[in-house]
C-alpha cells in the first residue's frame, strides 16, 4: 500500500453543516467506500486541525479543516522522468512528463510531481503555484519559500504570467481562419473529473493560432488568459480540433489503463513574468517536444 508522506486537507463547507463528517467524506470522495473512512477514523488517521482524532459520529463544523493521509492499495508507476530547469531560494521550475499528476490524486499518492521533487531536493516547503493536468506535459512553477509565496500566487491571480502552449490535433480540411478567440463559461461536469461549457458570463478565454498544417494534423499555439480546469482541451474540442490523445473531450473514452505510447499532445511550452521581488523578467521554455502521432 502507498501512503502519502504529507496530509491532504479538506475545509468543511457551509453546505455540510449538520452532516456527520463520515457521511460528508463518503459523499465528497465517492471512490472511497464509507467502510474505508470508518477504518481510518478507528486508526486515528483522520484528525482536526489541532491534531485530535475525528470520530465517525462527529458533526461537520463549517470552516473547520480535516487532515488525512491518502492511501492507495496498488499505485501505478509512471515510467517518465521530470526535469528541474531552474531553482533558487524562492522558485523552482520543473519540466513535467505526461501521465504524472502534479499533486496526489486518484490512484496516485507518491507518483506525483510534488512528492518526486520533494524527495529529489529535500525542500519540504515546495508547493506548486498553478495547476497542470496529469495528461499535459511541460512547465510547472513551484514556490520554495513560504514567506515569498503570496507574491508569486498574486501573479497568477492577476493574470500577470504569460503562458504559451502547443497542441497537435487532427485536421480533416484546411480551415478558412488561422486564429480564433474562444470565450466560454466552464463549470464542473459529469463524471466529476470532466468539465463542460455552460450558458452564462464567460470565465475562460483562450487565443488559438494555427501554426502549421500537414496532411492530417495541425500544430496549434494556445495562449490562455485564464486558468480553468481543462480549458484548452474544451476550447480546442469546441473548435472541432480535438487534441490528439485526448480521452476526455469531446467524448469520454471507455476507461482503460494508460497507454504510454499515446500521450496527450498538449505541451505547456513557455512561461514568462516580471519577478515581483526583483523586477527581473523571467522566461522559461520546456525541453520537451510534442509527441508524434503513430
Amino acid at each position: 500500500m502507498s501512503i502519502a508522506p504529507s496530509p491532504s486537507i479538506v475545509t468543511l463547507p457551509e453546505s455540510a453543516a449538520g452532516m456527520h463528517v463520515l457521511d460528508f467524506l463518503a459523499e465528497r470522495f465517492p471512490r472511497i467506500e464509507t467502510v474505508v473512512w470508518r477504518r481510518r477514523m478507528a486508526e486515528d488517521k483522520v484528525s482536526w486541525e489541532d491534531g485530535s482524532a475525528v470520530r465517525p459520529e462527529a458533526l461537520c463544523r463549517p470552516g473547520a479543516r480535516i487532515f488525512y493521509f491518502r492511501e492507495v492499495e496498488a499505485e501505478p508507476v509512471i515510467p517518465f522522468a521530470e526535469e528541474i530547469l531552474f531553482a533558487d531560494d524562492h522558485l523552482l521550475v520543473a519540466d513535467k512528463p505526461p501521465f504524472l499528476p502534479v499533486h496526489p490524486a486518484g490512484r496516485w499518492v507518491n507518483e506525483c510531481l510534488l512528492h518526486r521533487l520533494r524527495r529529489a531536493t529535500g525542500i519540504e516547503a515546495l508547493a506548486p503555484l498553478h495547476r497542470l493536468d496529469r495528461d499535459t506535459s511541460g512547465l510547472v512553477l513551484f514556490s520554495t519559500n513560504a514567506e515569498t509565496r503570496p507574491l508569486y500566487h498574486r501573479l497568477f491571480e492577476d493574470s500577470a504570467v504569460e503562458r504559451g502552449y502547443q497542441a497537435l490535433a487532427r485536421v480533416t480540411a484546411a480551415p478558412r481562419e488561422r486564429e480564433w478567440w474562444c470565450r466560454s463559461r466552464i463549470v464542473a461536469g459529469s463524471p466529476f473529473f470532466r468539465m463542460r461549457e455552460a450558458p452564462g458570463p464567460p470565465n475562460a478565454t483562450t487565443r488559438v493560432v494555427l501554426a502549421s498544417l500537414g496532411d492530417r494534423y495541425g500544430s496549434f499555439d494556445l495562449f490562455p488568459e485564464t486558468g480553468k480546469k481543462h480549458q484548452l482541451r474544451l476550447h480546442m474540442a469546441g473548435l472541432g480540433f480535438a487534441i490528439e490523445g485526448d480521452r476526455l473531450y469531446p467524448e469520454l473514452a471507455p476507461e482503460a489503463p494508460d497507454d504510454f505510447s499515446r500521450p496527450l499532445a498538449l505541451l505547456a511550452r513557455r512561461l514568462a513574468f516580471d519577478d515581483p521581488r526583483t523586477g527581473e523578467r523571467r522566461r522559461f521554455v520546456t525541453h520537451r517536444d510534442l509527441p508524434t502521432p503513430a
